[in-house]
């Protein structure tokens, strides 16, 4: 910014022998007593007032009683291009930085603030001197003499688009901290949340005032880690390119939630500054839980009728019916389960007939032995399916110290967790019943999942009826 400019002289403003020079009201030695003035290597009061106007990012002028220019800083320079040796000592606005039509309007309307209380807000059309026009606001207000008698006015002005644009971003960043449909959390550099707009606030379960300075950790119980390294990648690269998808577990009073987050992250630094000091980051998210369960359906439900459509053309090109039973379950099987086990009815037992490995991922195929007993106890899921007629779904409890033990007790592979069991039903009589089996590190089998499962169960009910009825199944 140019250089301020003061009269430094008292006959420019008026006599005022006690003002020290300088415009009235405006005093030299802004701020310093007496007794200071003679510190050694302090700046005079003319110099600080010029270096406190200069450094200002608003552009001021101030006029004394009389309207004329008394001082003229640095941005008032950059607004209009009139520099403070032309700017000082001119007799109002007129002919110079107003044009003449408007100058008395101007100068009434700057100077009237000299007898009214607070400031005045009034917009005008100001010259450049290129001849331009600039549309600027302004804010003015009187300055008081020793006697405290109006002795001039200070007028502060900027360009209104600059304004407008300052007011547009208030505006906007207390309508996204306010009303906004997306959540807004403001994070320190120690991603700590220091603001909280409604929207985040329910979305993280506690109150806006609750959460700040807080750790995210203590927020989110899974899925922290990945939020917080996108908050250090913006920290220190930049905001990505394009919004996130995280899943997190939050810790709430009726328990953990898992949630999707749709995230975008504005890395935040000081505008006051000349390097970018990072005062954190703007987290905006929206809860996109829904949609991405009802997507993840949706491609579920595609994937299983491909199956199941692949599944029916294989099984009808095979000649033994049984083959065609392990046929649809090594289709069914993919992304549905681990192990499948086929059990017959035999008399007044079920009897192994067809099972994956044990022991490691392979194909269903039927027992190397023939079929054997299953030595189910009583009560057991696969017993329990075929008395209901129905499907039963059974896991192992949560934190249990031998899930292997919970496994092998009901005949099932070691690395069994979760178990769901559909009866065979064909014409009208339960032929067996086939039991699907997830490991550990899979979820537990849901109402989605019983439906499929009972659609496969009716077509490998088919096909073992088939067997049955053609003598290809007598040895099973």
């Amino acid at each position: 910014m140019g250089a301020s400019r003061s009269s430094g002289t008292t006959d420019e403003l008026g006599p005022d022998e006690d003002s020290g020079g300088g415009p009235p009201g405006l005093s030299a030695d802004p701020g310093v007593r007496a007794d200071e003035a003679s510190i050694p290597g302090a700046p005079d009061g003319s110099e600080l007032l010029a270096a406190l106007l200069d450094g200002m990012d608003a552009a001021l002028c101030a006029f004394d009683a009389a309207g004329t220019v008394t001082h003229w800083n640095r941005e008032a320079e950059r607004v209009l291009g009139w520099s403070a040796d032309e700017a000082v000592g001119r007799s109002g606005f007129a002919g110079w930085a107003v044009r003449r039509a408007d100058a008395d309007e101007v100068q009434a309307r700057l100077m009237s603030a000299m007898d009214a209380p607070g400031r005045q807000v009034h917009e005008f059309a100001l010259l450049r001197k290129d001849g331009g026009r600039v549309l600027v606001r302004t804010q003015s207000a009187g300055v008081r003499g020793a006697d405290g008698q109006p002795a001039g006015v200070y007028c502060a002005f900027s360009e209104v688009h600059a304004q407008i644009d300052l007011e547009r971003a208030i505006a906007l960043s207390e309508a996204l901290l306010e009303d906004a449909s997306w959540g807004v959390v403001l994070v320190d550099v120690d991603l700590r949340p220091t603001v909280v707009n409604a929207y985040a606030s329910r979305a993280l379960g506690g109150g806006r005032t609750a959460l700040l300075g807080r750790p995210l950790g203590e927020l989110v119980v899974q899925g922290v880690e990945e939020l917080e390294a996108a908050l250090h990648h913006v920290l220190a690269e930049g905001a990505p390119s394009a919004p996130a998808e995280l899943w997190v577990t939050l810790r709430t009073a009726e328990g953990e939630r898992r949630r999707c987050w749709r995230s975008g992250f504005l890395r935040l630094a000081s505008p006051l500054t000349e390097e970018p000091v990072p005062l954190g980051v703007g987290w905006l998210f929206q809860d996109v839980t829904a949609a991405k369960l009802a997507e993840q359906e949706a491609d579920r439900l595609r994937f299983r009728t491909s199956q199941l459509h692949r599944a029916a053309r294989t099984a009808s090109e095979c000649e033994d019916p049984m083959e065609a039973a392990t046929s649809l379950l090594d289709f069914a099987l993919a992304g549905f389960a681990d192990h499948v086990l086929v059990d017959l009815v035999a008399g007044e037992r079920l009897v192994r007939t067809a099972a994956t490995p044990f022991d490691a991922p392979g194909p269903c195929l039927p027992v190397s032995a023939g079929a054997v007993p299953a030595r189910y106890g009583p009560g057991h899921p696969a017993l329990q399916s075929v008395e209901r007629t129905g499907t039963v779904r059974t896991s192992a409890a949560a934190g249990d110290a031998d899930p292997a033990g919970w496994a092998v007790e009901r005949r099932w592979p070691r690395d069994a967790a979760h178990a769901l069991c559909a009866v065979l039903r064909s014409r009208g009589r339960t032929l067996g019943v086939l039991t699907f089996l997830r490991a550990a590190n899979r979820a537990a089998f849901e109402r989605t999942d019983t439906a499929y499962a009972e659609t496969v169960a009716a077509r490998v009910a088919g096909a073992v009826d088939l067997a049955q009825v053609t003598g290809a199944g007598n040895s099973l």
